[in-house]
């Protein structure tokens, strides 16, 4: 078995299995279930779970006793240039909690639908944003089958062709998709706020090429629009109509330091 084992644990959150569990439950258990119907896409934020935990239970708490056939996971790279969408070639993907496994006959389908999408360890190995999603992914979905993409160059071709591959291929299952991101880095709090208050505003107004012509024009400054983009595209075909931005925060409201803040979303789209 080709598992790709977790490089997040530890530092970004707990490696400890009953620790984990507990911290993600006490983050759910302070978020609201709105109790909406039909969530095909969802937006989390990827940073240290003590900073973004919280605005990332809100996405989670809305899927919390749902039944999905696959998770989708777009995540940005950080650490890796490449020119093209990289599905993990293995088997799995582990954490303190267990391994999720990767469908391999959807992830061959997308690989087959489009020349942008390749089986790549390119931006899997030394990349948090994907991995910090999937101890969500467990406590709510439990083992649940997983694809797990990470968009290099997060340009126009990839991320639109990853979006309309998925939603082309796979319009009649049912299927999540979970988009990475966190929002603008390291401006003072009020800063932040204006600049982040532009992507919720973008997120909730769903154009998708209104937002593609603000991230793809540096408009915007979000780590993971790509992988937004790409969600909102697959989300559109997968037949939701709407939008919602559940939770904002940065990071200056989470340890009081407002000087040089991170922000963080939490949205679905049904």
């Amino acid at each position: 078995m080709d598992i790709r084992m977790p490089v997040a644990s530890g530092s970004f959150y707990p490696g400890d299995k009953k620790a984990l569990n507990e911290q993600i439950e006490e983050f759910l258990n302070n978020a609201k279930n709105l109790n909406i119907d039909n969530i095909k896409a969802l937006v989390a934020p990827h940073a240290g779970y003590i900073y973004s935990g919280q605005v990332a239970a809100y996405s989670y708490k809305q899927i919390m006793g749902k039944d999905y056939g696959t998770a989708i996971i777009i995540a940005p790279s950080h650490s890796e240039f490449f020119d093209f969408n990289s599905i993990y070639p293995g088997d799995g993907y582990k954490t303190p909690l267990g391994t999720l496994e990767i469908d391999k006959e959807k992830a061959k389908e997308l690989v087959s639908g489009s020349s942008n999408i390749k089986f790549s360890t390119s931006g899997h190995y030394n990349e948090h944003s994907l991995e910090v999603q999937l101890p969500f992914i467990q406590n709510v979905l439990g083992n649940i089958p997983i694809i797990p993409i990470v968009i290099g160059n997060q340009n126009s071709k990839n991320s639109r062709s990853l979006g309309e591959t998925i939603g082309s291929l796979f319009s009649g299952e049912n299927i999540l998709i979970i988009a990475s991101t966190d929002l603008s880095h390291y401006h003072p709090y009020d800063e932040a706020a204006s600049l982040d208050d532009k992507v919720k505003k973008l997120i909730e107004g769903y154009d998708v090429d209104k937002f593609g012509k603000e991230f793809f024009g540096k408009n915007l400054e979000m780590c993971g629009g790509g992988p937004v983009i790409a969600s909102m595209l697959a989300a559109k075909s997968l037949n939701a109509k709407n939008s919602k931005v559940l939770e904002y925060k940065n990071s200056g409201d989470v340890i009081g330091d407002r000087s040089a803040v991170v922000g963080y979303l939490s949205a679905i789209f049904y």
